[in-house]
């Protein structure tokens, strides 16, 4: 079994084409590599891994001759990327990721699943199933809303479609990624003996495990197509919807080190509480992670040096980094040369 997952060298893409190799797949990952080669380094001379450094906006169709399931993970990811240039989040977000779904039905592909997010629902006073209104507050989240509504009139009984909204996630990647709650306020602990909740700390949140979701994707890909075809999940679990305070608490009692909670910054308008309740029934998925998990194997990791908070971990600053260094080449380069 072939699979082509986009943004395979990302913070959840990276996780899932290990998982995926280890399951026995065959895997292709297509992956811009704006953060770079390291996080799948080791895979390339792994004679069931493919690497295709390309864009889902102008790749070759070719690419999907053969494919039998495609996961697409590739984005611009987060809401604060996603406001850096809202043009651009519309135009890898949306019409990209709606290229990709196109192209995999007419290459024959069998299965589709989209990569969603739980900050659809942007600010909601009730617990939201698959099945509420949606509010999105963000470019990120209108990009998805947009994709998720173009994307699922595709399945057909020959391509199987099915959408996972994820929640927050959290856990060791490859591709870490300091700039998800959970991750960062487990760095702040450990490196100022701080945990830095923003605003007030009263606005709520579904966490999930990054080896949760990979786990999700891989229900999916193994489902009877009748389950899937056609659904919205979302991805996580009831026992994770957390207000950030009690979450930055956990977090503390988690690491048992001495420090203290800080709060700083305005408030996050994105507020909600998300039920997991489909999912669990229908495709008898369960979470294996905590967040007091998550938070020990960061901190044991940063503890060891086998991870570091260099710029790239921290999506929105990274992209700054590649805008401004872009424009600085631009500016000196003559006849495509810098020297």
């Amino acid at each position: 079994m072939r699979v082509l997952v986009t943004g395979g060298a990302g913070y959840i893409g990276s996780v899932l084409v290990r998982m995926l190799i280890d399951a026995g797949y065959d895997v292709i990952c297509l992956d811009r590599l704006f953060f770079g080669l390291e996080s799948i380094q080791e895979l390339l001379d792994n004679p069931n891994f493919k690497l295709v450094r390309d864009d889902i906006r102008w790749f070759n169709p070719d690419v999907l001759k053969g494919v039998d399931i495609v996961t697409d993970l590739a984005a611009l990811s987060n809401d604060p990327t996603g406001e850096l240039d809202p043009m651009k989040t519309y135009d890898i977000n949306y019409l990209g990721r709606i290229r990709v779904a196109r192209l995999s039905k007419e290459c024959r592909v069998g299965r589709y699943i989209f990569a969603s997010t739980c900050s659809v629902y942007g600010f909601q006073e009730r617990v939201v199933n698959e099945n509420s209104s949606l509010n999105p507050l963000t470019t990120y989240a209108k990009a998805a809303v947009l994709a998720e509504k173009d994307i699922l009139p595709l399945a057909s009984r020959d391509f199987i479609v099915t959408v996972l909204r994820f929640a927050t996630a959290y856990g060791l990647s490859h591709r870490m990624r300091f700039d998800l709650v959970v991750n960062a306020m487990t760095l702040s602990l450990y490196k100022e003996g701080v945990i830095i909740v923003e605003g007030d700390g009263q606005q709520k949140r579904p966490l999930v495990h990054v080896r949760d979701i990979c786990g999700a994707i891989m229900k999916v890909m193994e489902a009877e197509p009748e389950v899937v075809n056609g659904e919205v999940f979302n991805v996580g679990s009831n026992e994770q919807n957390y207000k950030i305070i009690d979450l930055a608490n956990d977090i503390k009692s988690a690491i048992e080190k001495p420090c203290r909670i800080e709060f700083r910054g305005q408030v996050d308008r994105r507020s909600y509480e998300v039920d997991f309740t489909k999912i669990k029934t229908k495709l008898n998925y369960r979470t294996r992670y905590t967040v007091r998990d998550g938070a020990r194997e960061i901190y044991r990791a940063l503890e060891e040096g086998t991870i570091k908070d260099d710029l790239k971990t921290i999506t929105v600053k990274w992209y700054k980094h590649l805008l401004e260094m872009h424009k600085l080449i631009k500016d000196i380069e003559q006849n495509g040369k810098i020297l």
